[in-house]
């Protein structure tokens, strides 16, 4: 009895799920019906590929105990990767290569009295021919039920394996030394902090919308205790109208992230914690700006630009010659920069907290900050945006009220953090 209660509490628990999320099937909560193992309320499954061969198992359920012998069969169906694309906003890509996944086996039996079938195997025998930056989906799907005379919950009936990978990288060492030395400098002369400027026809019109995004690690907090001092500067997506973050300023919390967007400032919820990387994600839809913290929404203004919104520049860290450096240091290092022509949802931003695919549509720039090596920050994708280190600006706020900028070369202190310990990400 107890089984059996279990099994209608859960049927009615599906009944909610699916009557609030898929279409399309009038299910009765007294009724015995055949579904995909653990699709009850989501149905995608994550399938950890850390190198091939690699295998996972799927089964069958029914909602009570079978009366007769009961065979359900399953297949691979590529095809649902475009459908499930289309109705949750996502860019997933089905398994590429024939030969790179087989099912073995495509039957799973219930015997008499049992409530899970068995098993088929869902094997990944090649990632040769994976590309980076993609996120790789393996629909499998129950196509007929045979004996028992029970029905397929249509709604129910797919399992999606979301391939996950672990993914290491370089990145872009913001957490400046002493030359020769292994502590944390008291002079900013060894800082990489400047802009760099893309000539006016690089420039992006953004007015209908944009995301911007950054990950960072944070390896201590600026040391000062002095009130104003404690600030650390992050970067700027420079549009002349907004789009720089810093922690701390105006009484807020040094573990507080703050947006100076076009429509205002937006401080976050989230407190930050040291030696954890973090996803952010900047995102104006033309009605709202929107803080997304490792794809999660985070804080939301809702208020339209006042003016136009051009990409012209990125600036890391504080880059005004003075004491400014040194007051609004950041202590850490970064990578992943990305600047979309549209506003991102919170599902395509969760499929891109290690990676994105450089020929993802909209993506107008791509900074990895992974070369390593050298002093060129590449573009990856292909559009022209590199930006090289010995070729940069800062602002000369102390000699001048009009704050002229100089050109600097800044090549040599750039500095790669290249410890796979900490820089790695699974997705």
């Amino acid at each position: 009895m107890k089984t059996k209660l279990l099994f209608r509490l859960a049927a009615v628990a599906l009944s909610i799920f699916m009557a609030g999320c898929m279409e399309g099937d009038n299910f009765d909560p007294d009724k015995v019906v055949i579904i995909m193992t653990g699709t009850e309320y989501n149905p995608v499954r994550q399938f950890v590929v850390e190198e091939a061969p690699a295998t996972y198992m799927i089964s069958a359920t029914a909602t009570d105990k079978v009366k007769e012998r009961t065979v359900v069969t399953f297949a691979i169906d590529t095809s649902l990767v475009r459908a499930y694309n289309k109705k949750y906003r996502s860019n997933f890509f089905p398994i590429p290569g024939a030969e790179s996944v087989q099912l073995e086996g495509t039957e799973g039996v219930f015997e008499v009295g049992q409530t899970i079938s068995s098993g088929v195997v869902v094997r990944v025998l090649s990632t040769d021919e994976f590309v980076e930056g993609r996120i790789y989906m393996i629909p499998v799907t129950i196509t007929t039920v045979t004996g028992g005379n029970l029905e397929l919950l249509g709604a129910s009936k797919t399992a999606y394996l979301r391939i996950s990978r672990t993914y290491t990288f370089n990145s872009l060492d913001l957490h400046y030394s002493d030359i020769g030395s292994n502590t944390v400098a008291t002079n900013p002369a060894t800082a990489p902090y400047a802009e760099y400027w893309f000539p006016e026809e690089k420039h992006i019109n953004l007015n209908s919308g944009y995301t911007f995004e950054i990950k960072v690690y944070i390896n201590q907090w600026h040391p000062s205790t002095s009130p104003g001092y404690q600030i650390s500067r992050l970067c700027n997506f420079d549009t002349g109208t907004g789009n720089m973050l810093r922690f701390g300023e105006d009484g807020m919390e040094i573990s507080q992230l703050q947006w100076i967007s076009p429509g205002g400032n937006v401080v976050s919820n989230t407190r930050f914690s040291l030696q954890q990387w973090y996803l952010i994600s900047l995102v104006y839809n033309g009605y709202s700006f929107t803080m997304y913290v490792d794809g999660v929404k985070d804080k939301e203004l809702m208020t339209t630009a006042s003016s136009n919104i051009t990409f012209k520049a990125i600036e890391i860290g504080m880059s005004w010659v003075g004491t400014y450096r040194q007051r609004q240091r950041f202590l850490g290092k970064i990578c992943e920069m990305r600047v979309w022509d549209h506003a991102r949802s919170a599902n395509q931003i969760q499929m891109g907290l290690c990676y994105v695919d450089p020929a993802t549509q909209g993506l107008k720039a791509y900074w990895k900050l992974n070369e390593g090596e050298g002093h060129i920050f590449h573009d990856a994708t292909g559009n022209g945006y590199d930006m090289d280190w010995s070729n940069v600006m800062r602002v000369d706020h102390a000699s001048s009220e009009s704050a002229p900028y100089v050109n600097v070369d800044l090549s040599s202190r750039v500095s790669w953090n290249t410890n796979f310990t900490t820089n790695i990400c699974n997705n």
